[in-house]
């Protein structure tokens, strides 16, 4: 264990835009993307919507189509980071949560055919983390749009006359999504952006306008950090199953990508190693000789509060790594 003075690193943005339909996600998804610099990817649920924009820059399309599988989102995400895209616009998000074949159309078909809602959470839940796992561990800058919740209030216009107004209300994800972005912006149905979380305080209490120049703003930060150092401890602390040494990092980036494994154990102790693109945390469980890796500020909370604890843990193996996918349940 090492105390160390704190200082920011450089790391990729992840990005979280939300808004009533209409209000310009999409446009303004692009257009900070381009100041952002390089390469720009759209992975687009929206049928076809994404290349209405085509006039505002240079960028390329992955369409996905129903049904709306993790494993889609997942797959397109790979495809443009095998093939060095800058930054990768989830367009939308909302789908692969409420969407045909989404999250919460699988969880209400296992409940239907098994009757046991609170059963099938515990078989759709491990999806929803290796989601938020390929957002996070991705080398590419991640914007994700989120459709809110319409509702409608009424208003004096400039007559003196009770008009309807559309608003926003929370984004359609699952609760919480919104902890896991860096920047969480809203925008308003006359284009006007507002975060309600910033982690760079670039624009905290401000109104505004997503434009190229936003994007800059904040690539000028997200740059202005010093280099992640190497993270080398010794072989004792790196070693898993079937692995003989190693790095922390290495570890805790595999990306998941086989079956879902349970275990059980006690909680010994939470790590935390600095890489690219922000912080990983490993789980070590009691006598077990591996680490169990997720990028999820979320969980690793979740883990520190439970040591000493005996919990059952989600987990997908590869290459003699531990990913960690969620936690089914936590004893006294």
């Amino acid at each position: 264990m090492e105390i160390r003075k704190a200082e920011r690193r450089k790391a990729r943005l992840r990005l979280g835009i939300a808004s009533t339909s209409g209000a310009g996600k999409t446009y303004s998804a692009l257009l900070l993307a381009f100041g952002l610099g390089g390469k720009v990817g759209l992975i687009d649920t929206e049928n076809g919507s994404g290349d209405l924009y085509a006039h505002l820059g240079e960028y390329d399309i992955i369409p996905l189509q129903a049904p709306y599988t993790v494993a889609k989102y997942r797959e397109a995400i790979k495809v443009f980071e095998t093939a060095g895209y800058n930054t990768i616009i989830i367009d939308s998000l909302t789908h692969a949560w409420a969407g045909e074949g989404g999250l919460l159309d699988k969880q209400g078909k296992m409940a239907d055919a098994g009757g046991n809602s609170y059963t099938a959470w515990r078989k759709v839940t491990p999806d929803h983390n290796a989601l938020v796992e390929a957002m996070l561990q991705s080398p590419s800058h991640i914007i994700a749009t989120m459709r809110s919740k319409t509702e409608y209030v009424l208003e004096k216009d400039d007559k003196g006359k009770m008009v309807p107004r559309k608003v926003g209300m929370a984004p359609v994800q699952r609760e919480g999504m919104e902890y896991e972005f860096t920047v969480m912006m809203d925008i308003s149905m006359d284009h006007i952006a507002h975060t309600t979380k910033d982690r760079t305080s670039l624009l905290d209490g401000q109104f505004f306008k997503i434009t190229s120049e936003t994007g800059k703003l904040l690539n000028t930060w997200l740059e202005s950090g010093k280099d992640a150092p190497k993270l080398v401890v010794p072989a004792a602390e790196a070693t898993v199953t079937g692995d003989k040494g190693g790095d922390v990092r290495a570890m805790l980036a595999a990306k998941p990508e086989a079956e879902v494994k349970k275990v059980s154990g006690i909680i010994d102790s939470v790590k935390t190693a600095n890489v690219a693109g922000g912080k990983r945390y490993g789980i070590k469980l009691q006598g077990a000789d591996r680490v169990y890796g997720t990028a999820s500020v979320p969980a690793a909370s979740k883990a520190e509060k439970l040591i000493g604890k005996k919990v059952d843990i989600s987990y997908q193996e590869q290459n003699g790594k531990f990913a960690l996918v969620g936690f089914d349940s936590a004893k006294a």
